[in-house]
Protein backbone atom coordinates (compact mmCIF):
# COMPACT_ATOMS: atom_id res chain seq x y z
CA UNK A 1 0.00 0.00 0.00
CA UNK A 2 1.07 3.50 -1.07
CA UNK A 3 1.43 6.18 2.07
CA UNK A 4 -0.36 9.31 1.51
CA UNK A 5 2.11 12.37 1.36
CA UNK A 6 0.32 15.61 1.96
CA UNK A 7 1.12 18.34 -0.60
CA UNK A 8 2.86 20.84 1.84
CA UNK A 9 5.01 17.97 2.67
CA UNK A 10 5.48 17.12 -0.86
CA UNK A 11 6.54 20.69 -1.89
CA UNK A 12 8.72 21.01 0.62
CA UNK A 13 10.82 17.94 -0.28
CA UNK A 14 10.98 18.84 -3.74
CA UNK A 15 12.19 22.46 -2.65
CA UNK A 16 15.08 20.93 -0.50
CA UNK A 17 15.73 18.64 -2.55
CA UNK A 18 16.85 21.79 -5.59
CA UNK A 19 18.52 23.53 -2.83
CA UNK A 20 20.77 21.07 -2.15
CA UNK A 21 21.73 20.06 -5.72
CA UNK A 22 25.07 21.08 -6.10
CA UNK A 23 25.67 23.32 -8.81
CA UNK A 24 28.61 24.81 -10.29
CA UNK A 25 28.82 28.51 -8.50
CA UNK A 26 32.64 28.81 -9.23
CA UNK A 27 32.72 28.20 -12.91
CA UNK A 28 33.31 30.81 -15.52
CA UNK A 29 31.42 31.48 -18.85
CA UNK A 30 33.25 29.70 -22.04
CA UNK A 31 32.82 33.47 -23.70
CA UNK A 32 34.85 34.85 -20.46
CA UNK A 33 37.57 32.74 -21.12
CA UNK A 34 40.88 32.80 -23.81
CA UNK A 35 41.40 29.46 -24.67
CA UNK A 36 44.64 28.16 -26.22
CA UNK A 37 44.71 25.55 -28.93
CA UNK A 38 48.00 25.95 -29.89
CA UNK A 39 51.69 26.78 -29.17
CA UNK A 40 54.55 27.81 -31.19
CA UNK A 41 58.12 28.53 -29.23
CA UNK A 42 60.74 30.37 -31.85
CA UNK A 43 64.41 31.68 -31.32
CA UNK A 44 63.79 35.14 -30.20
CA UNK A 45 62.79 37.50 -33.13
CA UNK A 46 60.47 40.25 -31.43
CA UNK A 47 57.78 41.51 -33.63
CA UNK A 48 57.48 44.48 -35.54
CA UNK A 49 54.52 45.23 -32.34
CA UNK A 50 56.62 44.98 -29.55
CA UNK A 51 59.39 47.14 -31.34
CA UNK A 52 56.85 50.11 -31.91
CA UNK A 53 55.42 49.45 -28.35
CA UNK A 54 59.50 50.73 -26.96
CA UNK A 55 59.31 53.16 -29.43
CA UNK A 56 56.16 54.72 -27.88
CA UNK A 57 57.81 54.57 -24.81
CA UNK A 58 57.07 51.28 -23.20
CA UNK A 59 58.60 50.61 -20.21
CA UNK A 60 59.01 46.94 -20.11
CA UNK A 61 60.48 44.18 -17.55
CA UNK A 62 63.64 43.01 -16.81
CA UNK A 63 64.50 40.16 -19.63
CA UNK A 64 66.56 38.63 -21.99
CA UNK A 65 65.02 38.43 -25.44
CA UNK A 66 65.96 34.37 -25.87
CA UNK A 67 62.50 32.90 -27.26
CA UNK A 68 59.47 34.34 -28.93
CA UNK A 69 56.39 32.41 -27.69
CA UNK A 70 53.23 32.43 -30.03
CA UNK A 71 49.95 31.42 -28.45
CA UNK A 72 46.78 30.44 -30.89
CA UNK A 73 43.83 31.36 -29.16
CA UNK A 74 40.21 30.26 -30.41
CA UNK A 75 37.65 31.25 -30.06
CA UNK A 76 38.82 34.94 -30.34
CA UNK A 77 35.66 36.32 -28.20
CA UNK A 78 32.95 33.66 -28.34
CA UNK A 79 32.07 30.84 -30.16
CA UNK A 80 29.23 32.89 -31.59
CA UNK A 81 31.89 35.50 -32.03
CA UNK A 82 34.38 35.37 -35.11
CA UNK A 83 36.99 37.82 -36.41
CA UNK A 84 37.16 39.31 -40.04
CA UNK A 85 39.92 38.22 -42.32
CA UNK A 86 40.60 40.91 -45.21
CA UNK A 87 38.81 38.51 -47.83
CA UNK A 88 35.66 39.41 -45.48
CA UNK A 89 35.60 35.53 -44.18
CA UNK A 90 35.09 34.33 -40.90
CA UNK A 91 38.71 33.85 -38.87
CA UNK A 92 38.19 31.14 -35.99
CA UNK A 93 41.08 31.89 -33.99
CA UNK A 94 43.95 34.58 -33.39
CA UNK A 95 48.13 34.24 -32.86
CA UNK A 96 49.73 36.76 -30.19
CA UNK A 97 53.53 36.74 -30.58
CA UNK A 98 55.67 37.62 -27.67
CA UNK A 99 59.26 37.80 -26.60
CA UNK A 100 61.38 37.07 -23.93
CA UNK A 101 63.06 34.42 -22.17
CA UNK A 102 60.48 32.83 -19.54
CA UNK A 103 57.53 30.80 -20.85
CA UNK A 104 55.63 31.18 -17.82
CA UNK A 105 56.36 34.73 -17.58
CA UNK A 106 55.47 35.32 -21.54
CA UNK A 107 51.69 33.26 -20.09
CA UNK A 108 51.38 36.22 -17.85
CA UNK A 109 52.82 39.20 -20.03
CA UNK A 110 49.41 38.04 -22.52
CA UNK A 111 47.17 39.55 -19.29
CA UNK A 112 48.46 43.10 -20.66
CA UNK A 113 48.07 42.62 -23.69
CA UNK A 114 44.82 41.06 -23.60
CA UNK A 115 40.93 41.60 -22.23
CA UNK A 116 41.17 38.07 -20.84
CA UNK A 117 44.40 36.02 -19.66
CA UNK A 118 45.25 32.66 -21.89
CA UNK A 119 44.56 29.56 -20.18
CA UNK A 120 45.70 25.93 -21.73
CA UNK A 121 43.37 23.85 -20.73
CA UNK A 122 42.90 22.46 -24.12
CA UNK A 123 45.91 23.17 -25.62
CA UNK A 124 46.70 20.48 -28.54
CA UNK A 125 49.73 20.83 -29.84
CA UNK A 126 53.26 22.50 -28.94
CA UNK A 127 55.82 23.46 -32.35
CA UNK A 128 59.51 24.14 -31.48
CA UNK A 129 61.28 25.28 -34.24
CA UNK A 130 64.47 23.76 -35.10
CA UNK A 131 66.85 26.97 -34.39
CA UNK A 132 65.56 27.36 -31.13
CA UNK A 133 66.61 23.65 -30.27
CA UNK A 134 69.79 24.34 -31.79
CA UNK A 135 70.21 27.04 -28.75
CA UNK A 136 67.94 25.42 -25.89
CA UNK A 137 67.18 21.86 -24.59
CA UNK A 138 63.83 20.66 -24.85
CA UNK A 139 63.77 20.47 -21.30
CA UNK A 140 64.39 23.81 -21.11
CA UNK A 141 61.96 25.03 -23.32
CA UNK A 142 58.95 22.70 -21.93
CA UNK A 143 59.27 22.48 -18.38
CA UNK A 144 56.25 25.00 -17.44
CA UNK A 145 54.48 23.26 -20.29
CA UNK A 146 55.25 19.52 -18.79
CA UNK A 147 54.95 20.89 -15.03
CA UNK A 148 51.47 23.09 -15.75
CA UNK A 149 48.72 21.32 -14.57
CA UNK A 150 45.95 22.96 -16.48
CA UNK A 151 47.58 21.71 -19.42
CA UNK A 152 46.64 18.23 -20.91
CA UNK A 153 49.98 15.26 -21.17
CA UNK A 154 48.43 14.07 -24.43
CA UNK A 155 49.37 17.35 -26.03
CA UNK A 156 51.17 16.36 -28.92
CA UNK A 157 54.67 17.70 -29.91
CA UNK A 158 56.17 18.81 -32.99
CA UNK A 159 59.56 20.77 -34.75
CA UNK A 160 59.28 23.02 -37.49
CA UNK A 161 61.98 23.33 -40.28
CA UNK A 162 61.51 27.14 -40.32
CA UNK A 163 59.68 29.59 -38.09
CA UNK A 164 57.16 27.23 -35.15
CA UNK A 165 54.89 30.26 -35.71
CA UNK A 166 54.46 30.22 -39.41
CA UNK A 167 52.83 26.39 -38.49
CA UNK A 168 49.93 27.82 -36.81
CA UNK A 169 48.96 30.08 -40.37
CA UNK A 170 46.07 28.99 -42.59
CA UNK A 171 44.33 30.74 -45.25
CA UNK A 172 41.81 28.64 -45.39
CA UNK A 173 38.59 30.47 -43.60
CA UNK A 174 36.89 28.56 -40.98
CA UNK A 175 40.05 26.32 -40.39
CA UNK A 176 42.05 26.18 -36.85
CA UNK A 177 45.84 25.30 -37.76
CA UNK A 178 46.42 23.65 -33.85
CA UNK A 179 43.28 21.35 -34.87
CA UNK A 180 44.16 20.64 -38.33
CA UNK A 181 47.98 19.84 -36.93
CA UNK A 182 46.29 17.04 -34.44
CA UNK A 183 44.08 15.84 -36.96
CA UNK A 184 46.96 15.41 -39.63
CA UNK A 185 48.80 12.89 -37.39
CA UNK A 186 45.57 10.35 -37.43
CA UNK A 187 46.52 9.60 -41.52
CA UNK A 188 48.44 6.94 -40.70
CA UNK A 189 46.38 4.26 -42.16
CA UNK A 190 47.46 6.10 -45.51
CA UNK A 191 51.05 6.57 -45.33
CA UNK A 192 54.00 5.81 -43.29
CA UNK A 193 55.75 8.94 -43.51
CA UNK A 194 53.94 10.30 -40.91
CA UNK A 195 54.68 9.31 -36.91
CA UNK A 196 52.66 8.44 -34.59
CA UNK A 197 51.95 11.63 -32.25
CA UNK A 198 54.51 12.14 -29.25
CA UNK A 199 53.02 13.72 -26.59
CA UNK A 200 53.91 15.58 -23.38
CA UNK A 201 53.73 11.63 -21.81
CA UNK A 202 56.48 10.32 -24.07
CA UNK A 203 58.25 13.61 -23.69
CA UNK A 204 58.33 13.13 -19.89
CA UNK A 205 59.73 10.02 -20.19
CA UNK A 206 62.25 9.94 -22.87
CA UNK A 207 63.76 12.98 -20.72
CA UNK A 208 63.87 11.39 -17.51
CA UNK A 209 65.40 7.87 -19.20
CA UNK A 210 67.74 10.34 -21.34
CA UNK A 211 66.58 8.67 -24.85
CA UNK A 212 66.99 9.83 -28.14
CA UNK A 213 63.45 9.97 -30.04
CA UNK A 214 62.13 11.81 -33.20
CA UNK A 215 59.57 14.51 -34.27
CA UNK A 216 57.70 14.96 -36.67
CA UNK A 217 58.98 17.62 -38.67
CA UNK A 218 56.82 20.62 -40.29
CA UNK A 219 57.49 22.37 -42.88
CA UNK A 220 55.40 25.90 -43.89
CA UNK A 221 54.96 27.91 -47.18
CA UNK A 222 52.55 30.61 -47.97
CA UNK A 223 50.04 29.49 -44.78
CA UNK A 224 49.99 25.99 -46.19
CA UNK A 225 52.14 23.03 -44.05
CA UNK A 226 53.62 19.91 -45.07
CA UNK A 227 54.96 16.54 -42.43
CA UNK A 228 58.37 16.32 -44.01
CA UNK A 229 60.44 14.06 -42.30
CA UNK A 230 61.32 13.75 -38.73
CA UNK A 231 63.44 15.81 -36.62
CA UNK A 232 66.21 13.85 -33.78
CA UNK A 233 66.60 14.55 -30.50
CA UNK A 234 69.63 13.56 -29.12
CA UNK A 235 69.18 11.72 -25.70
CA UNK A 236 71.73 12.73 -23.45
CA UNK A 237 71.73 16.66 -24.49
CA UNK A 238 67.92 17.38 -24.98
CA UNK A 239 69.48 19.04 -28.49
CA UNK A 240 68.46 18.67 -32.08
CA UNK A 241 71.23 17.09 -34.26
CA UNK A 242 69.58 17.07 -37.50
CA UNK A 243 66.80 15.53 -40.08
CA UNK A 244 65.32 12.70 -41.32
CA UNK A 245 63.52 12.68 -45.18
CA UNK A 246 59.82 11.37 -45.97
CA UNK A 247 61.09 7.65 -47.08
CA UNK A 248 63.52 7.52 -43.28
CA UNK A 249 60.40 7.99 -41.31
CA UNK A 250 58.64 6.05 -43.45
CA UNK A 251 61.41 3.22 -43.22
CA UNK A 252 61.62 3.61 -39.80
CA UNK A 253 58.09 2.81 -39.10
CA UNK A 254 58.26 0.21 -40.97
CA UNK A 255 61.44 -1.37 -38.50
CA UNK A 256 59.41 -1.24 -35.38
CA UNK A 257 55.72 -1.97 -36.68
CA UNK A 258 54.23 1.34 -36.75
CA UNK A 259 52.73 1.01 -40.04
CA UNK A 260 48.80 0.53 -40.89
CA UNK A 261 49.31 1.40 -44.62
CA UNK A 262 51.28 3.09 -47.19
CA UNK A 263 53.63 2.12 -50.22
CA UNK A 264 57.01 0.89 -51.42
CA UNK A 265 58.14 2.25 -54.49
CA UNK A 266 60.51 0.70 -56.53
CA UNK A 267 62.47 0.56 -59.83
CA UNK A 268 62.65 -2.48 -62.34
CA UNK A 269 65.70 -3.18 -65.02
CA UNK A 270 64.01 -0.98 -67.71
CA UNK A 271 64.29 1.87 -64.96
CA UNK A 272 60.60 1.62 -64.97
CA UNK A 273 58.78 2.50 -61.49
CA UNK A 274 56.69 -0.21 -59.61
CA UNK A 275 54.66 0.41 -56.30
CA UNK A 276 53.76 -2.00 -53.80
CA UNK A 277 50.83 -0.85 -51.03
CA UNK A 278 50.76 -2.28 -47.71
CA UNK A 279 47.81 -3.93 -46.44
CA UNK A 280 49.23 -5.53 -43.55
CA UNK A 281 52.45 -5.61 -42.25
CA UNK A 282 54.48 -7.59 -38.92
CA UNK A 283 57.64 -7.16 -37.63
CA UNK A 284 59.26 -9.11 -35.33
CA UNK A 285 62.54 -7.89 -32.98
CA UNK A 286 64.63 -10.29 -31.36
CA UNK A 287 67.97 -9.12 -29.40
CA UNK A 288 70.52 -11.82 -28.70
CA UNK A 289 73.12 -10.89 -25.77
CA UNK A 290 76.21 -13.00 -25.03
CA UNK A 291 78.71 -12.34 -22.53
CA UNK A 292 78.70 -8.91 -23.53
CA UNK A 293 78.07 -8.65 -27.28
CA UNK A 294 74.27 -7.59 -28.20
CA UNK A 295 72.77 -8.65 -31.60
CA UNK A 296 69.43 -7.97 -32.99
CA UNK A 297 67.46 -9.93 -35.50
CA UNK A 298 64.78 -8.21 -37.17
CA UNK A 299 61.81 -10.31 -39.22
CA UNK A 300 59.83 -7.85 -41.60
CA UNK A 301 56.58 -9.53 -43.17
CA UNK A 302 54.08 -7.97 -45.53
CA UNK A 303 51.28 -8.91 -47.80
CA UNK A 304 50.49 -6.02 -50.76
CA UNK A 305 49.02 -5.46 -54.31
CA UNK A 306 51.15 -4.31 -57.24
CA UNK A 307 48.87 -1.47 -57.46
CA UNK A 308 51.05 0.86 -60.62
CA UNK A 309 53.15 -0.13 -63.06
CA UNK A 310 54.57 2.01 -65.73
CA UNK A 311 56.19 -1.00 -67.56
CA UNK A 312 53.80 -2.12 -70.16
CA UNK A 313 56.32 -4.92 -71.65
CA UNK A 314 56.05 -6.74 -68.36
CA UNK A 315 52.78 -8.45 -66.88
CA UNK A 316 53.39 -8.87 -63.44
CA UNK A 317 50.42 -10.92 -62.69
CA UNK A 318 52.29 -14.20 -64.25
CA UNK A 319 53.85 -16.18 -61.27
CA UNK A 320 57.63 -15.71 -62.41
CA UNK A 321 57.22 -11.95 -63.00
CA UNK A 322 55.01 -11.50 -59.49
CA UNK A 323 58.19 -13.29 -57.76
CA UNK A 324 60.77 -11.17 -59.72
CA UNK A 325 58.37 -8.20 -58.65
CA UNK A 326 58.58 -9.20 -55.01
CA UNK A 327 62.10 -9.44 -55.26
CA UNK A 328 62.99 -5.95 -56.24
CA UNK A 329 60.74 -4.06 -53.71
CA UNK A 330 62.30 -6.46 -50.95
CA UNK A 331 65.94 -5.25 -51.99
CA UNK A 332 64.89 -2.09 -52.38
CA UNK A 333 63.35 -2.08 -48.62
CA UNK A 334 66.41 -3.43 -47.66
CA UNK A 335 68.57 -0.60 -48.89
CA UNK A 336 66.45 1.72 -47.69
CA UNK A 337 66.91 0.01 -44.54
CA UNK A 338 70.55 -0.04 -44.76
CA UNK A 339 70.43 3.88 -44.90
CA UNK A 340 68.51 4.53 -42.08
CA UNK A 341 70.57 1.99 -40.21
CA UNK A 342 73.71 4.35 -41.27
CA UNK A 343 72.54 7.19 -40.46
CA UNK A 344 71.08 6.46 -37.01
CA UNK A 345 74.23 4.10 -35.93
CA UNK A 346 77.24 5.91 -37.43
CA UNK A 347 76.39 9.44 -38.09
CA UNK A 348 74.20 10.22 -35.21
CA UNK A 349 74.68 7.56 -32.67
CA UNK A 350 71.13 8.22 -32.05
CA UNK A 351 68.42 5.18 -31.42
CA UNK A 352 65.56 6.42 -32.43
CA UNK A 353 63.88 3.37 -33.47
CA UNK A 354 63.41 1.64 -30.43
CA UNK A 355 65.56 -1.41 -30.51
CA UNK A 356 66.45 0.05 -26.74
CA UNK A 357 62.82 -1.32 -25.66
CA UNK A 358 63.41 -4.67 -26.86
CA UNK A 359 66.67 -5.24 -24.85
CA UNK A 360 65.15 -3.73 -21.74
CA UNK A 361 62.42 -6.39 -21.85
CA UNK A 362 63.98 -9.13 -22.77
CA UNK A 363 67.47 -8.72 -20.52
CA UNK A 364 67.00 -6.37 -17.74
CA UNK A 365 70.25 -6.92 -16.74
CA UNK A 366 72.41 -6.42 -19.45
CA UNK A 367 70.18 -3.13 -20.31
CA UNK A 368 70.62 -1.86 -17.02
CA UNK A 369 74.58 -1.58 -17.47
CA UNK A 370 74.40 -0.08 -21.28
CA UNK A 371 71.30 2.19 -20.62
CA UNK A 372 73.32 4.98 -19.58
CA UNK A 373 75.28 4.84 -22.40
CA UNK A 374 72.91 3.35 -24.68
CA UNK A 375 73.31 5.33 -27.81
CA UNK A 376 76.81 4.98 -27.45
CA UNK A 377 76.78 1.10 -27.52
CA UNK A 378 73.71 1.26 -30.15
CA UNK A 379 76.37 2.41 -32.85
CA UNK A 380 78.38 -0.95 -33.09
CA UNK A 381 75.63 -3.47 -32.68
CA UNK A 382 75.20 -5.70 -35.39
CA UNK A 383 71.48 -5.63 -36.81
CA UNK A 384 70.34 -8.19 -39.56
CA UNK A 385 67.47 -8.25 -40.99
CA UNK A 386 65.23 -10.70 -42.93
CA UNK A 387 62.60 -9.05 -45.17
CA UNK A 388 59.86 -11.06 -46.82
CA UNK A 389 57.28 -8.91 -49.31
CA UNK A 390 53.88 -10.78 -50.67
CA UNK A 391 51.96 -9.78 -53.44
CA UNK A 392 48.22 -10.63 -52.92
CA UNK A 393 46.47 -9.49 -56.16
CA UNK A 394 46.87 -6.68 -58.10
CA UNK A 395 44.19 -4.34 -57.33
CA UNK A 396 41.73 -4.37 -60.30
CA UNK A 397 43.63 -4.84 -63.23
CA UNK A 398 42.34 -7.17 -65.72
CA UNK A 399 45.52 -8.67 -67.06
Amino acid sequence: MYKYIPKYKLLIILATIVFLLPGCWSSKEIEDLSIYAGIAIDAARPTELEQKFVEKGSKSYQKKDEITLTVQVVPVKAFGSKTKTDSGNARQFNNVTISGNSVLELMRQYSIWRDRPVIGHHLKVIVISNDALKKYKVGELTDFILRDNDIRPSALLFLSEGDAKETLLTNNPGEVPAFKLQDMTRNTFRTNKILKGFTLTQLDEHANSKQSYILQNIVSANDHIEFSGAGIIKGDTGYWIGNLTQDEVATINLINGNTKGGLIKAYNKRGKQIVYEIKNFKSKMRCTVKGNDISYHVELKSDGRLIENWDDKENFSEIQNQEKAEKIFEEHLLKMIQSVMKKTQKVYQADVIGFQKCLSIRNPKMWKKVKDRWDEVYANIPVDFDVKLTITDFGASTE
